[in-house]
């Protein structure tokens, strides 16, 4: 396990990510798909998320990243999302016929984060911890 460090912490932050495109239209091919590619490497860069992996499909993209203490994934979610649908749809005037209310992303996303151990685990650290010998409330 490969620990982060910021300027006044240590971090492993892992997140698995999928969001999809409006409708689940298949339109992350060929250009398009490299373009996106390149957005969201950019906005990862920009925000110090590192991209441990990621995959961009046909219709929807796969990234597990590290993001650091100091970005909410809403808010880094936020930036993807809506730099990408900004840029692509600029950039490909093809895809506002098909998107015409400039959502090129479906709702939401998925999120889910990865640790070295497992809920279980915390939470018999807790119980263990709380039970205190000697009276004392913590």
């Amino acid at each position: 396990m490969h620990y982060d460090t910021g300027k006044h912490c240590i971090f492993y932050h892992r997140y698995h990510v999928v969001w999809s495109t409006k409708y689940r239209f298949k339109v992350l091919r060929g250009d398009v798909q490299t373009r996106i590619r390149e957005i969201i490497r950019r906005v990862c860069r920009e925000n110090g998320v590192d991209i441990i992996s990621g995959v961009v499909s046909a219709d929807h993209v796969h990234m597990f990243v590290s993001i650091p203490p100091k970005l909410s994934i809403s808010d880094f979610m936020r930036k993807v999302k809506g730099r990408s649908s900004f840029l692509i749809q600029r950039e490909f005037p093809v895809l506002k016929k098909r998107y015409w209310g400039q959502r090129f992303w479906g709702r939401g996303y998925f999120s889910t984060t990865n640790g070295a151990i497992t809920e279980d685990v915390v939470l018999q650290y807790l119980e263990k911890h709380t039970a205190d010998p000697t009276g004392a409330s913590r």
